[in-house]
């Protein structure tokens, strides 16, 4: 089975693209304000990225500014947000992912995602978190800390998380309580008490 492109693939083949596009206007400047090389620190701005797959787009990646580290630890960063939409068959975007601040793990091939990080998708189901791993390999975004689920009348809290990388379906593996909207406001419900808390959707 094929595989998305890592984000090292695709950045490595934007850059140049970025690049040649500021040199056809000849402008030095621009290029200079681009990309600036700092000691073992590459650094973008403006970045636009594609993953395809079987020739087919998957996502497109869009962050305001990328540092590329090549020290010990080989990551890219984007610590002025981080946006993905990801698409179906017919390029309609099927979800999307939002974080203020995102580490890309090159010899991991994961992206840790933290700080406001949201998942959206067009089932009307939102995942609000402060940290989630992005397993690129595993086409999976998983964490074990707190995260909130708002779908159409439920809010759902829990500890632990694990969903595919469409987020179209997803396992939380401890509710510490749910509420459900009603009517003129939102009534609370525990948890479940059950042998196994874990609730899929």
């Amino acid at each position: 089975m094929t595989k998305s492109l890592p984000i090292r693939t695709i950045l490595r083949a934007a850059l140049p693209g970025c690049l040649l596009l500021a040199a056809c206007v000849n402008d030095e400047e621009a290029v200079r304000t681009l990309v600036t090389r700092k000691p073992g620190v590459d650094e973008a701005s403006g970045i636009v990225s594609y993953m395809s797959q079987s020739g087919r787009m998957r996502a497109r990646l869009t962050a305001p500014l990328m540092l590329r580290y090549q020290d010990t630890l080989p990551r890219m960063e984007f610590p002025r947000t981080l946006h993905v939409d990801f698409y179906d068959s017919l390029l309609s975007i099927q979800n999307t992912v939002d974080a203020r601040y995102a580490r890309y793990l090159e010899m991991q091939n994961k992206v840790l995602l933290k700080d406001s990080v949201r998942v959206y998708n067009r089932q009307g189901d939102t995942l609000f978190c402060q940290e989630l791993w992005w397993d690129q390999a595993a086409e999976k975004f998983h964490t074990d800390k707190p995260v909130r689920i708002n779908r159409p009348g439920t809010i759902i809290n829990g500890v632990g998380l694990t969903a595919p990388q469409d987020f179209a379906t997803f396992t939380i593996f401890r509710i510490t309580n749910s509420l459900l909207r009603v009517e003129g406001g939102i009534e609370g419900a525990a948890a479940p008490a059950a042998p196994d808390p874990s609730v899929r959707r």
